[in-house]
């Protein structure tokens, strides 16, 4: 894969939100992905607010080749993180710099709430997670990044590892409905399409 593929198969589109990465950054990312032999497949929707989410989490390596592939393209990709682990010192500002954000688990509006607030006060704002929450087989996936979603008023993009084929791919946006099984169920069905987690499928 060149130094370009990257750039372009995955090219940000104009609302997305970008972070603020040089040039080397971008090319550290881009090598990652080389060397891993990583390629990419999809695009990312034009829209400034979407809940992105990654399934199925079954390696620690995701978290590897996903933040290789936001330093790589530029994206401004926010994760939540336990406030806790942002205060450690050297650990807290590396995840702060990859777009982790603390948020306080014990706050009374709770944590679908403190998500939901960021994204509808923010002019731009992608929020990732991954849906299982947990790197373990799950037969039913968590609610909250429906419900984050659904208070923002956002559309779901899911995006996945294929580590047999080396793929991380990105699909259209998932407009959500009244109904989290029915919304869940067009997700999950456009997953066993495309998905291969590394220890699982979806």
């Amino acid at each position: 894969m060149s130094d370009t593929a990257v750039q372009r198969v995955l090219p940000l589109p104009p609302s997305a939100p970008r972070a603020n990465r040089n040039a080397f950054v971008r090319w550290v990312g881009r090598t990652i992905l080389r060397l891993g032999g990583w390629r990419m497949e999809g695009e990312f929707p034009d829209l400034p607010k979407v809940v992105l989410i990654g399934a199925p989490h079954s390696s620690n390596w995701d978290g590897i080749w996903g933040f290789a592939l936001l330093m790589a393209v530029g994206l401004d990709l926010k994760v939540l993180g336990k406030d806790s682990l942002l205060k450690v010192p050297v650990m807290g500002p590396v995840l702060k710099w990859l777009g982790v954000i603390p948020v306080d688990r014990k706050a009374a509006q709770g944590v679908v709430e403190q998500a939901a607030k960021m994204i509808r006060n923010a002019d731009r704002f992608w929020y990732g997670l991954a849906p299982e929450g947990t790197r373990k087989v799950v037969e039913k996936w968590k609610p909250g990044f429906w419900r984050i979603a659904r208070a923002a008023e956002v559309p779901v993009v899911p995006a996945y590892f294929h580590y047999g084929r080396k793929v991380i791919g990105v699909g259209a946006p998932f407009e959500l409905t009244d109904s989290y099984e029915s919304d869940v169920a067009r997700i999950r069905g456009w997953y066993r399409t495309v998905s291969n987690g590394k220890n699982h499928d979806a």
